[in-house]
């Protein structure tokens, strides 16, 4: 099925009522398993917000990057990629002004260059984005593309306004889990790499009876001079003089 056959059997669904939108955004934080199904979860969400006919694109910034997260059907994602390979769009001016932008008729209207061309030989008619904000920061975008010129209503467009500003949360308190997650998982690391120069350090300090400053200054010594890290010179160490790997930390949260 092509993306505008879906675009076509979304015009015969009702559109979702607002409180039970928010009903079924608290589920997805609750039981989506990590952040690429929530926002997968979201995009399509946000069609039933505005359905009939709606395409949804989810935009994120991270690390100075933007990239489509996720994603209703192919025609969001091509159309998002196009404006961020051309540098404008009502996608990009939604995220650097943090306003809503709405595109009643792309036909007719001649901001972003020729963004508009490349749009409606996709088959883009109309569009709205709206900001994510959290914060006082804007750290991404719902885009949501129609097949058909003025089809969306000043009430349609309150209602996704109204949706996306309560999505703003639940993105960003993903996001924030996220990082968490992997901050975590950082932490796991530089405890595994401590524990394998507390081991190397050991052994340096038996064989050359020497205190614990000397035998880091000897560690980091051959780190600098083969250019590897400490932790890999310290691993080597412990395998040469041992013939057995370095043992495992113990498991991080291990309160014995």
């Amino acid at each position: 099925m092509s993306d505008h056959d879906g675009l076509d059997l979304a015009r015969d669904q009702p559109a979702i009522d607002l409180l039970a939108a928010y009903g079924e955004l608290q589920q997805l934080l609750i039981s989506s398993p990590d952040m690429a199904a929530f926002l997968d979860e979201l995009a399509v969400l946000a069609v039933g917000v505005l359905a009939p006919a709606a395409s949804c694109g989810i935009t994120l910034r991270r690390d100075h990057q933007l990239f489509t997260a996720a994603a209703s059907s192919q025609l969001a994602s091509q159309v998002d990629e196009l404006q961020y390979g051309r540098g404008v769009g009502p996608c990009l001016q939604a995220l650097h002004t943090g306003q809503i932008v709405v595109v009643p008729d792309l036909a007719a209207d001649d901001r972003w260059g020729d963004y508009r061309l490349h749009a409606i030989a996709h088959g883009v008619a109309a569009s709205i984005s709206l900001p994510l904000t959290t914060d006082a920061s804007t750290i991404g975008a719902i885009n949501l593309y129609a097949t058909s010129a003025h089809q969306f209503t000043e009430t349609e467009v309150d209602r996704v306004t109204a949706f996306a500003r309560q999505a703003s949360g639940a993105v960003s308190l993903v996001l924030r889990q996220a990082d968490q997650s992997r901050l975590h998982g950082q932490f796991r690391e530089a405890l595994a790499a401590r524990a394998i120069i507390d081991q190397a350090l050991g052994l340096i300090m038996g064989q050359r009876r020497c205190t614990a400053g000397e035998a880091f200054t000897v560690l980091r010594e051959a780190s600098q001079n083969r250019n590897v890290k400490l932790a890999a010179v310290a691993a080597d160490l412990i395998v040469t003089a041992t013939g057995h790997p370095p043992e495992p930390p113990r498991p991080f949260g291990d309160g014995r």
